[in-house]
């Protein structure tokens, strides 16, 4: 089992909308809701992806020159990079809190938090088959650097690197996003790009790592489409999102920080 899954394990057409309460969500784990996808339906990512670049490659060059001008550690960049690791919800549902310009909670949007929990399993699996595949070396074990979440690195030596989860995911939600807002399309893809940047600011991932995560989150999104349960929950939370907009209701990031560390 993957990194990525394995800690989200450990962290233990709907036309009326209610924003009294949560909504029950399968689980798979205690804490870990189930996808919309059964494992037969998930992309084969080793299918998928082509081969990592190899260390004589201009493709891995160009991955050592975009670790090169990673922001310094201690920057805002560096921190922003820190608070996108975490998946665990409830934290991680504020992810695209600015972009969305409304705040995401199980009880103010509860068919979105659900739509993001579920598809957030989805979008890390799609990323098992190629990882055990080609078991691509970290960039802070390859360059002896260091990562900003020190006290995950253990675990993520062991885990491949290409490609990255975080990114899949990153990139699915923000396509998804992107559906249940498109007024706010443009603020919402470019956080899903700054998201996966992230990964290589963190020093856990290389860019190819991130280019690929996002093809696989779309290749997800593309089977997602299919889901009658996905489309529901997508339907009804468009319309949670329009009526919070409507009472312009207060968000819970600090969202000029938040611009101004992806700058």
């Amino acid at each position: 089992m993957l990194i990525l899954v394995s800690a989200i394990i450990g962290l233990v057409g709907c036309a009326t909308v209610s924003t009294t309460g949560p909504l029950d969500t399968p689980e798979v784990r205690p804490g870990v809701a189930a996808g919309y996808l059964s494992a037969e339906e998930i992309p084969d990512g080793a299918l998928l992806l082509p081969s990592p670049p190899r260390a004589d490659s201009k493709a891995f060059a160009a991955d050592l020159e975009a670790s090169e001008v990673r922001k310094p550690r201690g920057s805002p960049r560096w921190h922003q990079a820190q608070r996108d690791s975490n998946l665990a919800f409830p934290e991680a549902a504020g992810i695209f809190e600015c972009a969305l310009d409304v705040p995401v909670t199980a009880v103010g949007t509860p068919h979105l938090y659900r739509l993001l929990r579920r598809t957030r399993t989805d979008a890390a699996l799609v990323s098992d088959g190629a990882k055990d595949k080609y078991m691509r070396t970290r960039p802070f074990v390859a360059n002896g650097e260091g990562s900003c979440t020190p006290e995950k690195e253990a675990g993520l030596a062991q885990n491949g690197s290409f490609p990255s989860g975080h990114a899949s995911v990153g990139w699915a939600w923000a396509l998804i996003l992107a559906e249940v807002a498109p007024e706010r399309s443009d603020f919402i893809l470019a956080r899903g790009r700054s998201y996966g940047e992230s990964r290589v600011v963190c020093n856990v991932h290389w860019n190819s790592d991130v280019v690929e995560g996002r093809f696989l989150g779309s290749a997800v999104v593309a089977r997602l489409h299919g889901n009658a349960d996905f489309r529901s929950d997508v339907v009804a939370a468009r319309q949670e999102v329009t009526e919070l907009r409507a009472r312009a209701a207060r968000l819970s990031r600090d969202c000029l920080a938040e611009a101004h560390a992806l700058e």
